[in-house]
């Protein structure tokens, strides 16, 4: 089967650790093109200009965007009004609302668009889904902390209105949590930490409505130097699990079902990758958005608390 060409729009940290090693190594992707102003890409022809790539390679069916959430929506635009397949790094957007045009820009065209959520592919989700399925929910603790003048460092977005701020990360929590339950939650409450000199919170502190009546919140921190925590702690009325490192690892009833975490997030975006390959030789769409409307539901109901400069 031909490899689909496809254009890798946003050369950033998240590119060079995750995007261009998953489609290198895939047999279904050649990456044909770059688009960045400030960054290329060794051997692979590049852009500084979306809309001369777009026109000048007619042959490139598929893009994917990884620029910050802000102006994907435009990228996104004009690549469906061109007839292409997009991919969208999470979040997909800025805005709900934004990724609902787009989807239904997509449709209306014709061609595929997927609102990827990498942590859905960490190494243990699945089984812990499967695991979960016919148990009642007693309760799920979301402990999601990290430092994040190592994880981002000098990405001053994040800091910007529709950066998202700790939500960046803290956005993976959700989508494994909105995979693996069976039942729908809401947002109840929300406390957003902001730094007097940003616009978005440095942490945050989540309470959930579950229809059965478990106990369900997430903790959500930059702040966390030291020994770092991506938890999820389960307790079923059939025992317990905790998924770690982000979905790498999983113990049930303290037993654990993997190994250490080492090599297992490798697969997050070949998997990705895998699923936008099947999605555009279909035709189909995936722009499941749930983790995104929890986070606007956070910003919607959040007491903001005012705490001291981030200072990088």
């Amino acid at each position: 089967m031909m490899a689909l060409k496809v254009a890798l729009a946003g050369i950033g940290k998240i590119a060079r650790d995750q995007h261009i090693p998953a489609i290198t190594a895939s047999p279904d992707w050649e990456l044909a093109a770059t688009v960045s102003r400030h960054a290329t890409v060794d051997g692979v022809e590049s852009h500084d200009d979306f809309g001369a790539m777009l026109e000048a390679r007619p042959d490139i069916g598929v893009v994917s965007l990884c620029m910050p959430p802000v102006p994907r929506f435009d990228y996104a635009r004009a690549a469906i009004a061109a007839g292409r397949h997009v991919m969208l790094e999470k979040p997909p957007g800025a805005t709900v609302s934004e990724c609902h045009a787009l989807e239904a820009m997509a449709r209306a065209a014709g061609v595929s668009i997927y609102a990827t959520w990498h942590s859905r592919e960490a190494a243990m989700v699945a089984t812990a889904k499967a695991w979960l399925e016919g148990k009642r929910l007693e309760s799920l603790i979301v402990t999601w902390k990290e430092d994040v003048r190592k994880w981002h460092p000098g990405q001053t977005w994040i800091w910007q209105a529709g950066g998202l701020g700790v939500f960046d990360p803290g956005i993976n929590a959700l989508s494994i949590v909105t995979e693996i339950l069976a039942d729908p939650i809401h947002l109840t409450a929300s406390e957003l930490f902001i730094p007097e000199n940003c616009e978005t919170p440095i942490a945050a502190t989540l309470a959930f409505a579950h229809p059965h009546g478990a106990q369900v919140s997430a903790e959500f921190d930059f702040r966390k130097e030291g020994d770092q925590f991506w938890n999820i702690a389960i307790r079923t009325d059939q025992g317990s699990l905790v998924l770690s490192e982000g979905g790498a690892t999983l113990e049930i009833d303290g037993v654990s079902q993997t190994d250490a975490a080492g090599d297992a997030l490798k697969g997050e975006y070949p998997r990705l990758y895998a699923r936008m390959a099947n999605l555009v030789r279909a035709g189909g769409v995936d722009m499941d958005l749930a983790p995104m409307a929890h986070v606007a539901d956070a910003f919607l109901l959040g007491k903001r608390i005012t705490v001291e400069p981030f200072v990088e």
